[in-house]
């Protein structure tokens, strides 16, 4: 897997609300609160696009069956 590309930017934030991400997610920083809740909201985007394109269409099997 490569290397995520980084870059320093600047952004308004609210800081109230980056802290409780932070503190919610388990992480020391408000960077890497954004990080991972963009990677949180990339992932659930692509999930409810594979649910909405496969509607009907997968079968899933109980777990140790």
């Amino acid at each position: 897997m490569e290397a995520p590309v980084t870059t320093m930017t600047s952004i308004r934030l609210d800081t109230h609300l980056a802290d409780e991400a932070a503190e919610i997610l388990g992480v020391k920083s408000r960077t890497e609160a954004v990080h991972l809740a963009l990677k949180e909201i990339v992932a659930l985007k692509k999930f409810k696009n594979l649910m909405k394109k496969s509607a009907g269409n997968l079968m899933f099997e109980a777990y140790g069956k």
